[in-house]
């Protein structure tokens, strides 16, 4: 789960990383990094101020995605983001 740092700044700041060995296609990582911004834009008023870093640990299986660029794709990553920064707000 994203955690902020601590004494974090007075803004949100999002670091996004994701490593050619999950996605080899640049077309894939472009595509992961839009969704993982987009995301954060949605659940941005409700996390803490600081800086944040999205990493993406696992891969995606090939066969279940068929294109770079297939929808089917961008919404199983925007599904999974939308359950991580989620989970992470701050209590109301």
């Amino acid at each position: 789960m994203p955690q902020p740092v601590d004494n974090p700044p007075q803004a949100q700041w999002l670091g996004c990383m994701v490593p050619k060995r999950q996605a080899r296609r640049s077309v894939t990582r472009n595509l992961l990094k839009r969704q993982m911004r987009e995301s954060f834009r949605r659940h941005a008023a409700g996390l803490p101020m600081g800086l944040w870093l999205l990493r993406l640990h696992a891969g995606f299986v090939k066969a279940d995605f068929p294109s770079a660029r297939s929808p089917a794709l961008a919404e199983a990553v925007r599904g999974e983001l939308d359950r991580l920064l989620a989970g992470a707000a701050r209590p109301r």
